[in-house]
């Protein structure tokens, strides 16, 4: 789970691609500045009304990211041996269930505060992965459903693999399989080929059907020759002789 989600904290690109549509925004109005005087009050009310509107939600996108950074940073604080006291110079947490219960309220915030920015988005499938964390499949199940959807199919592909996982999890395997191929069929740079093509053959050998299994594997080591997918696909196919 952990290295599917290292691309999407990288939330700053999401804060830089909205400052640079600002400034796409503000180079067509002064190209069209004629065109913009003689617009009627009513069209001037109702820009400006936007432009408020679109300024606003780069202020919330921007104060969303930080908050994004915060809650990631807390997922990744470490957990302390055993009967090690915590150490006020190096922040950590008891155990991994304490870790996931913060972040998890921080994600919750983030939605709760900055619903309809990018990082929001992102918070949502957070929500998702600290509540599996803590063994509540069916909450999880509900936050990655609300994502799988996303217009980024980035975030979207990220929530179908964990979706699937949580299907996996609770033996609902056809349900899995179903998500693993379309994420096959369709991948993003958050979710290649390959490694939905791993986890479809790893559910297909769960599932009592080595023969989908071997075949998966196969197709990977055709597609991907002298790779280390192939290799591992090839430890896979010896596993099922």
């Amino acid at each position: 789970m952990r290295a599917e989600t290292r691309h999407q904290l990288k939330q700053d690109r999401f804060s830089r691609a909205t400052i640079d549509a600002a400034e796409r925004t503000a180079h067509w109005s002064v190209e069209h500045k004629s065109k913009l005087m003689v617009a009627t009050v009513i069209v001037l009310v109702v820009a400006a009304a936007a432009a408020g509107s679109w300024y606003y939600l780069n202020q919330q996108d921007q104060k969303a990211s930080l908050d994004m950074s915060v809650a990631v940073r807390t997922l990744n604080t470490p957990v302390r041996p055993p009967n090690m006291p915590a150490q006020p110079e190096a922040p950590s947490f008891a155990n991994s269930a304490e870790r996931a219960t913060a972040a998890h309220k921080q994600f919750q915030a983030i939605v709760d505060k900055y619903p309809h920015t990018h990082s929001a988005e992102f918070a949502r499938y957070f929500l998702g992965v600290t509540a599996a964390d803590l063994g509540d499949n069916a909450s999880a199940e509900r936050e990655f459903q609300k994502v799988v959807s996303s217009a980024n199919s980035d975030v979207a592909a990220l929530a179908k693999m964990a979706l699937a996982s949580v299907y996996r999890n609770t033996s609902r395997n056809k349900q899995a399989i179903e998500l693993y191929k379309q994420l096959a069929a369709k991948p993003t740079s958050t979710v290649g080929k390959v490694m939905a093509q791993m986890e479809l053959a790893a559910t297909y050998q769960a599932d009592n059907q080595p023969l989908e299994a071997k075949r998966i594997y196969e197709t990977i080591q055709k597609e991907n020759p002298a790779s280390e997918a192939a290799q591992l696909a090839s430890s896979k196919l010896q596993q099922l002789k």
